[in-house]
């Protein structure tokens, strides 16, 4: 009989042996890279083969012991957890992150001050996690995880997961039917894209391209691009972004509403409003612009 090799105790790091803590309480934990976002597919899952979804909020059949998938990577198994598979996973991790919808509880994470003030006006008390731009407040019960229910709100639950920052303070409370109602509604119109600025080209801004149709075409094949990604979406993002900034960021032709189709594009294929802004900035950055 095969046994897993536990990993030695000089091997361990401070992320494991946190991980394994929280795992003994019934938390189920994975990794996190320094850059907070979880690691990619392993080789046998590598671009999705296995049939998870490209922005890794659903696994595919697959079952194999490594730390892909993201939230679904999550697990309570000592075994798994200090599997030789996972090793290189704990020596590169920069934090660890914990499935919500696992545990049966639901995140509100609160982004911003005015989300907290919102929170303390709205929402009823329970426990409460400071993190670095604002707190997360943690409800009994599971929801459907949406992104961007009100400025600065996010709810992370089921197919989602969030970052460890402690245990907090309070205690839990059951979901209230506010955040129900938010994580129900769709609103009528997305929030819009923040607007990148430009800068006007060298010439007085006359465009070099042969006709507005010229411009119109590049920006719907770009959100075709991204929009038609199956698999690293924030790579097929930053090189659309790079390509239309190429071909039409020095000439003055660019609107703040084209670059509200590609952000909305974006958007829809899981990509967070920063994570847009970050994405056009380092392209133009790149070029630059």
């Amino acid at each position: 009989m095969t046994h897993a090799t536990p990993i030695r105790r000089e091997a361990r790091t401070e992320h494991l042996d946190l991980a394994l803590h929280l795992a003994a309480s019934g938390l189920p934990v994975l990794p996190l890279r320094a850059g907070k976002g979880p690691f990619g597919n392993c080789p046998t899952c590598a671009d999705n083969a296995c049939g998870g979804r490209p922005n890794m909020k659903t696994p595919g059949p697959c079952q194999c012991p490594l730390p892909c998938h993201a939230w679904a990577a999550a697990t309570t198994e000592r075994a798994v957890l200090t599997s030789p598979a996972w090793a290189s996973a704990w020596h590169r991790a920069g934090a660890v992150a914990y499935h919500p919808g696992g545990a049966g509880v639901s995140v509100v994470d609160l982004d911003n001050a005015a989300a907290v003030n919102w929170a303390r006006a709205t929402l009823p008390p329970t426990r409460t996690v400071t993190t670095t731009r604002g707190e997360h407040w943690i409800y009994r019960g599971t929801v459907r995880s949406v992104n961007h229910v009100r400025e600065g709100v996010d709810i992370k639950s089921t197919m989602s997961y969030a970052r460890w920052l402690g245990p907090g303070t309070g205690t839990v409370t059951d979901v209230p039917a506010v955040v129900h109602a938010l994580v129900e509604e769709r609103p009528a119109a997305r929030p819009a894209p923040r607007a990148v600025a430009v800068p006007a080209p060298v010439g007085g801004g006359r465009c070099p391209h042969r006709s507005p149709a010229y411009l119109e075409r590049g920006i719907a094949m770009a959100e075709q691009r991204i929009t038609a990604a199956d698999s690293a979406v924030h790579s097929t993002v930053y090189g659309t972004f790079l390509a239309v900034l190429s071909a039409h960021g020095r000439c003055g032709c660019l609107t703040e509403a084209h670059i509200g189709r590609l952000f909305i594009a974006a958007q829809a294929r899981g990509e967070s409003p920063r994570h847009c802004v970050d994405a056009w900035s380092n392209a133009a950055t790149a070029l630059g612009l």
